[in-house]
């Protein structure tokens, strides 16, 4: 075999196997971000080599097949998947930061033959697809995705979440309506459910997503019941004895009439040309860490009803709609080593340092671990390659380790008749010394968080911290932020502590890096010792 069909196979397994823990198990091992790479790097290659184009390539069908425990269904019309597009943000230029964007538009005007189109916007929920069909104005069948053909029917669970409506409103319901949306689980929800989880002693789902497949997906739908599940429907495919709306944004006004729950007007304006989507995929992604569900990009549709007929489909997508993913919040990456952090309370808490990855629109080098209960509970290893995950502003965390890809060793004792492996690196363990000071380590009875017996002051160096801080009458100028950044950024100041040692010499060389006096000198530094130390009495 030739090194391209060896891989395309290669890639070809990869991605049955990761649909098949995603769509199937609900048991995701690698990030979206990871699957969306080597989809595209194996339509690039299929793109480039028909001849490697399979009946069975990932790239032909979408996801995977129904479980047995449930009974299958047929969709009369297929849920099929959308096309992706990806916006490069480390980019200035507009055009070339959303090129996929703009190509997209410009696809869909050339195919329609007009100058300018109008699209429906709406945020791309993190959640599990279904669909629900109503005869007469009731609710008759619920069925999953699956694989875009037929999905399993879960209509028992589906009545448990109250958002979704039993009995269409309106004296005169559609004979037929078929409806498709999104099942997901609020941030706030699913926060309560893991602590109820933990509390049990049971096992936390790592994200929104997996707790809202998992929740919808028990044979026992009493469980689904307590799960606290939400709904926003976003389509129609079918409708018998009432009038069709013209748009989307028309269908999305008649469901809100008929008590389906929409997402909120603000987050699906209707907009033109690719400037218009350009500016709502920013505003959203700008909004996104303050939204109360998890999103992972944005959709858009050809509005008119009339022009997405006339576009028609390709084999796995409509033409005229497109999902617009975000940059990742979650990525692989490999530890590299696990350090200990202490706080300005002396609290000590364990950080991976990680091989460089870029998740959340920013290049992530270190990961909280939080505390040696979660090291230990997730089984975080230096060497182990995991999955970071970075949302909004929040502080960049390990969310799980790829077990699979661990490194190992032959097994201490091990012989030609007992042969085995274990990990190469050992399980972590909480040091006994303070990294800093060297004082005891202690952990109070039914405490997490370990600390410095010393209580000491090691804090990472930052503008702002207590330490900073003097009386506005003390005569003496205050460090100026920028100072601050640099001797951080110089390697002079690793913690609040590290200024009390600083020489006239760092000072003068930071100076000289930095082309820049602010004004500090080490009568300034031993001021603010002295100062620290007066308002502590």
């Amino acid at each position: 075999m030739t090194a391209n069909e060896l891989r395309a196979a290669e890639l070809r397994e990869l991605l049955n196997r990761y649909g098949h823990e995603y769509y199937v198990l609900d048991a995701p091992t690698v990030p979206d971000a990871e699957y969306d790479r080597l989809f595209r790097e194996l339509q690039a290659l299929e793109e480039a080599h028909p001849e490697l184009a399979v009946s069975d390539s990932p790239t032909r069908r979408v996801g995977g097949a129904p479980l047995d425990e449930f009974v299958s269904v047929v969709h009369a019309v297929p849920m099929l998947s959308l096309s992706n597009a990806f916006s490069d943000m480390q980019l200035a230029d507009p055009a070339e930061r959303h090129a996929e964007l703009i190509q997209f538009d410009e696809r869909v005007r050339k195919g329609l033959d007009v100058a300018e189109v109008e699209y429906a916007t709406e945020p791309k929920f993190d959640g599990l697809a279904i669909s629900l069909l109503y005869e007469n104005g009731v609710l008759t069948r619920a069925a999953t995705r699956g694989d875009g053909v037929a999905g399993e029917q879960v209509t028992e669970n589906v009545r448990t979440i109250r958002a979704i409506p039993l009995k269409l409103d309106g004296a005169h319901p559609p004979a037929l309506l078929e409806v498709r949306g999104e099942v997901l689980m609020l941030k706030r929800d699913f926060e309560r459910l893991n602590a109820d989880q933990v509390a049990r002693g049971d096992k936390t789902f790592a994200n929104p997503r997996n707790a809202a497949a998992g929740s919808l997906r028990q044979l026992d739908s009493r469980i689904t019941a307590q799960r606290r599940l939400s709904f926003f429907a976003y389509s129609i495919a079918q409708v018998g004895g009432a009038d069709w709306p013209a748009t989307h944004a028309g269908e999305m006004a008649w469901l809100k009439t008929l008590g389906f729950p929409v997402v909120m007007d603000s987050l699906r304006p209707v907009v033109s040309g690719a400037a218009g989507l350009a500016g709502y995929y920013e505003a959203v992604l700008a909004a996104r860490a303050g939204l109360p569900f998890e999103i992972d990009g944005v959709v858009y549709k050809v509005n008119r009803r009339d022009q997405q007929e006339a576009l028609g489909f390709v084999s796995r997508a409509p033409r005229w709609a497109i999902a617009h993913k975000f940059p990742a919040e979650e990525a692989l990456t490999c530890v590299e080593a696990i350090e200990e952090q202490v706080g300005r309370t002396g609290a000590i808490t364990p950080v991976a340092r990680l091989k460089p990855v870029f998740v959340g629109g920013v290049t992530v080098t270190n990961a909280t671990l939080h505390n040696e209960d979660e090291v230990r509970r997730k089984d975080v290893r230096v060497g182990d390659t995991v999955i970071v995950r970075r949302a909004g502003d929040v502080i960049p965390e390990v969310v799980s380790v790829v077990l699979a890809q661990r490194p190992m060793q032959p097994a201490a004792g091990g012989d030609l008749f007992s042969a085995g492996e274990e990990p190469r690196y050992p399980a972590y363990r909480l040091p006994t010394a303070c990294p800093v000071c060297g004082s005891h380590v202690v952990r109070e009875e039914g405490e997490a968080i370990a600390r410095c017996s010393a209580g000491c002051p090691a804090a990472p160096a930052q503008p702002g911290d207590p330490a900073f801080r003097r009386p506005a009458d003390d005569g003496y100028r205050r460090p100026g932020e920028r100072y601050i950044d640099k001797l951080v950024e110089y390697g002079y100041v690793k913690s609040v502590a590290d200024l009390y040692r600083l020489k006239l010499e760092d000072l003068l060389e930071m100076k000289r890096r930095a082309d820049e006096d602010e004004g500090v000198t080490p009568e300034t530094v031993k001021a603010g010792k002295v100062a620290s130390k007066w308002r502590k009495t």
